[in-house]
């Protein structure tokens, strides 16, 4: 897997700049995400605005786009009278348009390598009902591998540098995805969304991380929409269970309401903070949801000192 041994190679060399949160950059840019399907609604409907979206953050430092398909699903698609065809069509898009980002940063002078991570968000994601931060959906390990591994398959067809297995709740859905990604050929990274020193769904994190310790197509793992000071702790438990690259992507700090389906309370997310979690382990580091360009480019400069 020639990607796996690329990225992995910027991993043990330095750290590895993540973007922002895509939806937010959308929302910021006057594009409405109150339905259900969130930024993948725009795959279909707007795909250019999800590319300037990637280039902003590629342009801000970002090394790494990570794709609007979190939200993608087929189910979700089916929902919209979407048919399978063309959701996977849409899912392919995703990765097309990271990778059309790629092309246009370079030509307006950006040099340094770009990586395209194919987003694969949890079950929970689909349901759009805040399941994601709380995990235990009914469903069994079986079940969830066969609803993750038809989208894996044709992320995996887009040829990404990396699938992005994240905001993962729940250690049986971590499970189910860890068997998902078997044998396509394409390294993945695995990110829970924690609470303390626990998934969302209250597993502790050593057992949570232990499963992917001796999975070859994992190259990475760590946490990521989740507060800023859940980071610490997380990257320790980490490095120590696994022994691979940790990736770190908090939030802003601020708090989802799945109900009004709103942001709130402050954000307490500041750059600075990175280079305590570069020095605690963390390869690849950067901001899910609300935070943004101007913030991966406070992340960027403070990782160029680091080293």
């Amino acid at each position: 897997m020639t990607s796996d041994t690329t990225l992995a190679a910027a991993l043990a060399a330095g750290p590895v700049v993540l973007d922002g949160g895509m939806s937010n950059q959308l929302e910021s840019a006057g594009h409405d995400l109150s339905d259900e399907l969130w930024s993948a609604r725009l795959l279909a409907e707007r795909p250019e605005a999800i590319t300037a979206a990637h280039l902003a953050y590629f342009e801000a430092g970002a090394d790494v786009a990570i794709t609007s398909s979190y939200q993608a699903t087929f189910e979700g698609f089916a929902g919209r009278g979407i048919g399978r065809e063309r959701a996977a069509e849409l899912l392919t898009a995703s990765v097309e348009l990271a990778r059309e980002a790629a092309r246009q940063a370079q030509a307006k002078g950006v040099t340094r390598r770009l990586w395209v991570a194919a987003s694969v968000g949890p079950y929970g994601a689909m349901l759009a009902d805040g399941s994601e931060y709380r995990g235990r959906y009914g469903l069994s390990v079986a079940e969830l591998e066969a609803f993750h591994r038809p989208r894996l398959e044709v992320l995996a067809g887009a040829r990404p540098d990396v699938l992005a297995l994240e905001t993962v709740p729940d250690a049986d859905e971590a499970r189910a995805l860890l068997r998902a990604v078997r044998g396509l050929g394409v390294p993945a990274w695995l990110s829970y969304t924690v609470e303390g020193d626990r998934t969302r769904a209250g597993q502790p994190l050593e057992e949570a991380f232990a499963q992917a310790a001796d999975v070859e197509e994992i190259i990475a793992v760590g946490v990521n929409c989740c507060t800023p000071g859940d980071v610490d702790g997380a990257v320790e438990v980490a490095r120590r269970v696994t022994g691979k690259p940790v990736v770190v992507y908090p939030n802003s700090g601020e708090a989802w309401d799945a109900e009004a389906r709103a942001w709130k309370g402050r954000s307490s997310f500041t750059p600075e903070e990175v280079s305590a979690w570069r020095s605690s382990g963390a390869a690849l580091i950067g901001g899910c949801c609300r935070v943004g360009p101007e913030a991966i480019a406070g992340i960027a400069g403070v990782l160029s000192g680091v080293g």
